[in-house]
């Protein structure tokens, strides 16, 4: 039996939290109509009152959540089509829920019965702020990739598109993209860049984390400073000193030269990846492998290395992406041969504009996802690693 028994709540209250829910998502919806106040005082005064009926019926919990579905559904489809009546579904469908959710008090099943109402009330407002936040930064990306399958040359969704018609899709722009000899030159210069970029980074940042991490080297603050500024400066003056400097020694225009540039911005990740690895690195190991005969180099493969790779490998992806979609630097000390992909990308948004952007998008975002998703896999071994370790 639980410290303080959780009861069903009053319709009052029960029609007030959902009010505010509901006028939460009448805003968004009533933006998109350019009718926001509307909006906020139709969504709030739907909620409202499913909250104040459904209140005294938590008996019937399941029917009466199936007809609110049901009745979103039809009026979706009413006043928008297939479309709306796909978005209608899913807010009665949330609605339903949120309102039994508040009225049976289910919403403290889950936490400490000696939380006041306003620490609950900072519990839930606390997620809602951090998923609006999530809402806002992936919007962008969730409607790139769908304007990529966009059978017309238009940036914009089609009559087609929103009645989920099949002709209004098509994978024309992805078919052009690995037929278009600009853009496969484009992609061959990256993965010919990036690969080499991402080798000096993790050779040179991993060696400036192990020398840094080392309490005897003098000065290591001010050198972890100078080493980490290209990701505090910003872009454009570290791109206008490269072509600078890079213009009196010859190497502007060369493809060593975008390599060194690009290996520059990708040391500070691997930097900060492999320096907070070695936080949790037991220094008795590299002590016992010296005292049983080892050399430095021997010591820093078989002992040191295997547990610091996680933070080698997520600092190296983190450089190899700074590389494949770093487009400032290489403008400035490129040329028309080390045209890269998001170069290509830049100069269509700028001469033509062209969906195939929008395809070329999308498969950048499905790589960067993996790789995204590779780091967290490489982050949970480092923490089951250092779990293990001694210290």
């Amino acid at each position: 039996m639980a410290l303080t028994p959780v009861t069903n709540q009053t319709p009052g209250f029960t029609a007030a939290v959902a009010a505010g829910a509901g006028a939460f998502f009448g805003l968004f919806v009533g933006t998109a109509q350019a009718t926001g106040l509307i909006g906020i005082l139709v969504g709030g005064a739907i909620l409202g009152v499913l909250g104040f009926v459904f209140a005294g019926m938590t008996d019937k919990e399941k029917p009466l959540r199936w007809a609110t579905f049901a009745l979103f559904l039809v009026l979706g489809y009413l006043f928008g089509g297939l479309p709306a009546a796909v978005v209608g579904g899913l807010f009665g469908w949330f609605a339903g829920w949120f309102v039994f959710w508040l009225a049976t008090s289910r919403y403290r099943a889950h936490l400490p019965p000696y939380l006041t109402p306003g620490q609950v009330l900072w519990h839930y407002s606390f997620r809602v702020i951090c998923g609006v936040i999530f809402v806002f930064l992936i919007t962008p990306i969730l409607v790139v990739m769908p304007l990529s399958f966009n059978a017309e040359n238009f940036f914009t969704f089609t009559p087609e598109m929103l009645r989920f018609d099949p002709a209004g899709y098509s994978l024309k722009h992805y078919k052009d993209f690995f037929s278009n000899d600009d853009w496969q030159q484009a992609l061959w210069n990256s993965i010919k860049i990036a690969p080499m970029a991402t080798i000096l980074s993790v050779s040179f940042g991993t060696l400036a984390a192990i020398g840094l991490s080392q309490p005897h080297v003098p000065f290591r603050r001010a050198i972890m400073a100078i080493l980490i500024s290209p990701m505090i400066v910003p872009l454009i003056i570290s791109a206008a000193g490269m072509y600078f400097f890079y213009s009196r020694i010859g190497m502007q225009g060369t493809y060593f030269g975008v390599v060194l540039a690009h290996a520059a911005l990708g040391i500070p990740f691997v930097i900060i990846t492999v320096t907070a690895t070695l936080v949790g690195f037991d220094r008795s190991l590299t002590r016992a492998a010296a005292n049983m005969g080892a050399d430095p180099v021997t010591t820093f493969f078989r002992v040191q290395m295997p547990l610091i790779l996680p933070g080698v490998i997520s600092g190296g992806l983190f450089a190899f992406i700074t590389s494949f979609d770093e487009v400032v630097v290489v403008l400035f000390v490129g040329s028309a041969g080390q045209k890269t992909l998001p170069w290509q990308m830049f100069t269509g948004l700028r001469e033509q504009i062209s969906p195939t952007i929008l395809a070329v998008a999308t498969i950048l975002v499905g790589i960067s996802i993996c790789l995204l998703t590779v780091l967290e896999l490489l982050r949970r071994r480092s923490e089951r690693l250092r779990g293990m370790s001694p210290g």
